[in-house]
């Protein structure tokens, strides 16, 4: 499963950096993934984090589903 941060609706909260720092990251303020850790889906730290995501950001893909 494929994690991805959408930049449009980011805030910058760093919420999921606090969550899950060998995944996300922050460039120019806002919440990315680590490059190479985009496969990071199945971790249930991953889904607690786009769970809880402040600005509802990131989301978590599997073919045609869609977790937010």
């Amino acid at each position: 499963m494929r994690v991805s941060v959408d930049q449009n609706l980011c805030y910058g909260s760093a919420d999921c950096v606090f969550r899950v720092g060998s995944v996300f990251t922050t460039v120019d303020g806002f919440g990315a993934v680590v490059p190479g850790r985009e496969d990071s889906g199945d971790d249930p730290r991953v889904r607690e984090a786009a769970e809880q995501c402040p600005s509802q950001a990131i989301s978590i893909t599997e073919g045609r589903e869609e977790t937010r």
